[in-house]
């Protein structure tokens, strides 16, 4: 009965810090982030803050004053904290993970919160399903992505996904991280098949070849990939 009784308690949640800042210019004065975004010990990938996610956060800090006014959906949100920074950064965001996953669309309302962003729409969107969900997506500027290629079983449905935005939305970008696992795992080949083209993005380019980023023990020691993936220039 003890094993049951841990079994039904509330999932504990966490809160972690993340600072982003930048070098100090004339004056000695910089500019600050600091989110905070829950986590909750779940079985579930997308209750926790991977590695991936903070990279990517960085690129947008990094990178935020192109983001003021744009319309950002990120895909497979689960803590959110890509999206809450483009929020904080003047993004209109959209946050989305699996339909078929409310506890992660109730952890994104819950970073939502946590920020005072109220204003943000989350929406549930499976990989791979054309739903009401996304047919009733606005036009985007950009689509985010962090660490969603980690089951090579789902890339395809993701791809799926990512074309139909694309088709919608030709000169759209998809910014996305992700931790290399294996090197049997190409995302070329099936790029290419769906129409897509993509650019490496060097980390040092934006101030993310550090152990330590945003103030957090993350991304450590893992081997991290930025990428911008769009709809290949020959199809336009």
């Amino acid at each position: 009965m003890a094993h049951q009784a841990t079994f039904l308690e509330e999932p504990v949640v966490r809160a972690q810090r993340f600072r982003f800042s930048e070098e100090a210019g004339p004056g000695g004065k910089r500019a600050v982030l600091e989110v905070h975004i829950p986590q909750v010990l779940h079985f579930q990938y997308g209750m926790y803050i991977w590695p991936c996610a903070v990279v990517l956060a960085q690129y947008i800090w990094y990178h935020r004053s192109n983001l003021i006014g744009k319309t950002v959906l990120e895909i497979g949100a689960g803590v959110s904290l890509p999206g809450i920074v483009a929020a904080k950064c003047g993004a209109e965001v959209i946050l989305s993970d699996s339909s078929e996953l409310p506890h992660c669309l109730e952890n994104c309302r819950q970073s939502c919160q946590m920020n005072d962003l109220p204003n943000i729409h989350i929406t549930g969107l499976t990989w791979g399903q054309i739903s009401p969900e996304l047919l009733a997506l606005p036009a985007l500027d950009i689509i985010l992505a962090s660490d969603v290629f980690f089951e090579p079983e789902d890339f395809e449905d993701i791809l799926t996904t990512v074309y139909y935005l694309v088709q919608r939305n030709p000169h759209v970008q998809l910014w996305t991280t992700y931790q290399v696992r294996s090197a049997e795992c190409s995302l070329e080949a099936l790029l290419y098949k769906w129409e897509l083209q993509c650019i490496h993005i060097p980390l040092e380019s934006f101030g993310a070849d550090k152990e330590h980023l945003a103030e957090s023990a993350l991304p450590g020691r893992h081997t991290v990939e930025m990428m911008i993936i769009s709809l290949a220039k020959n199809v336009l």
